[in-house]
Formats: structure tokens, C-alpha cells, sequence
């Protein structure tokens, strides 16, 4: 389990474009769950004709992502002077947004890792329902 100040040491990202508030479960080179909770205080706010602030599903997408950062951690030998690159999303379903006082639920699962190429597959729920599901592309490379 990884707290906020432990997935900021992973991650460069930093608020407000941190989109996991922790990592609640993490199987070292196979699978991850990460959680957000979506609060009304969040800087994308009510827009798009919602009664109330939502989540951008593409924000998910990348909430996706910088979840799979954790899971990279454990493919590599040296972690340190390592950069994953966020590089392709196929077959990106966008089922329903998530809402302010929702806890978004972000599971990434590696199905393979060949020459520094991951493909992964995750899955965005709120209370057991669909938000997004996506499949996508992360090279891992030294940084220069």
C-alpha cells in the first residue's frame, strides 16, 4: 500500500495534476488498484451542462496511467533515472462520469512486457460500475 507522499515520490506529478490520492493493492509486475476520490473541490469543476462537478473520462484515462507507475516499478531492475512513457490507448470505453463524492476505483493489469514496451489493460469503477476501461501503451527507458 502506497500513501499519497509515497506515489509523489513515484510519479512527477504533482497537484493539480496528481490523479491517484493512493495505491490500496499491488501485485509487483502483474496487477494494481489505485484510488481518487473525486471531490467538489476539484479545479475541472461543474461544465458540460452537469449539475455538478464531474470527472472528465480522459482524466480517468490518465488517472489509469500514473496508476500503472507503480506497477512498472517492479519490471525494471533500477528504479531510479527511470521513465515510463505514456505512448497509446486503443479500444477506450466511456461509460458514465465520475461525480463529486465519488471514490474512483483504477485497476491496471500488465499483459505484456517485452524490450522496455508494456501493454496494460485498465478498468475505472465507482461502486461496482463501469466508468472506463481502456487498453494502453507505456515504454519504460533510461532518462537522459
Amino acid at each position: 500500500m502506497m500513501d499519497s507522499s509515497a506515489v509523489m515520490r513515484v510519479l512527477a506529478h504533482r497537484y493539480p495534476f496528481l490523479l491517484v490520492d493512493r495505491i490500496a493493492v499491488l501485485d509487483e509486475g502483474r496487477r494494481v488498484e489505485g484510488v481518487k476520490r473525486v471531490t467538489g473541490a476539484e479545479w475541472f469543476g461543474p461544465a458540460w451542462g452537469m449539475p455538478q462537478a464531474a470527472m472528465p473520462n480522459m482524466l480517468v484515462v490518465e488517472a489509469l496511467a500514473q496508476t500503472s507507475a507503480a506497477l512498472l516499478l517492479g519490471l525494471v531492475d533500477s528504479t531510479e533515472g527511470v521513465v515510463g512513457y505514456f505512448a497509446a490507448i486503443e479500444r477506450v470505453k466511456l461509460r458514465r462520469p465520475a461525480l463529486a463524492g465519488d471514490t474512483l476505483l483504477l485497476g491496471v493489469e500488465l499483459t505484456s512486457f517485452r524490450r522496455g514496451v508494456a501493454h496494460l489493460q485498465g478498468l475505472a469503477t465507482v461502486g461496482g460500475r463501469r466508468v472506463v476501461s481502456a487498453r494502453f501503451t507505456t515504454i519504460v527507458r533510461a532518462a537522459t
